[in-house]
């Protein structure tokens, strides 16, 4: 059986690759921030150590995002084949994004990098599913 490469069209293949890259890239900020939350806890923020308490769930938060970040690149291979997985990261990452804005009603504008989460998790994320789909459609109008 021929690799999809070979069954969709030159624009249809340029499209998923786009996605694939693009997913590639937007995954690094995720990664980076949940290693360096994992190793540095409140340092990575720029905050002295707090309670241990606060330490430990901080270190968790970002144990969580890293993982985050190795999913959706667990969906490049076979991007096509994978909405469900890309589907529940999405709605994972929405509603972070929703606890991120509800953080910034409450207490105010968090810094640059923190607002920039806000937009890929309440903006980007939905936006990539829904060229998700389009990609999807592609692959199974050729099949």
């Amino acid at each position: 059986m021929p690799g999809l490469a070979y069954q969709i069209s030159p624009m249809d293949f340029w499209q998923r690759r786009l996605l694939q890259a693009t997913i590639a890239v937007l995954a690094l900020l995720p990664v980076f921030a949940g290693v360096c939350g994992v190793v540095t806890g409140a340092g990575f923020l720029g905050v002295k150590a707090g309670p241990a308490d606060l330490d430990s769930h901080l270190r968790f938060l970002s144990g969580l995002f890293l993982a985050f970040g190795i999913g959706w690149y667990s969906c490049i291979p076979a991007i096509e084949t994978k909405a469900e997985r890309i589907r529940l990261l999405a709605i994972l990452t929405f509603c972070g994004g929703l606890a991120r804005l509800y953080s910034l009603a409450v207490t105010g504008i968090p810094s640059a990098g923190h607002l920039l989460g806000l937009g890929m998790e309440l903006v980007v994320v939905p936006c990539l599913v829904v060229w998700h789909g389009r990609v999807a459609a592609l692959s199974r109008r050729r099949s």
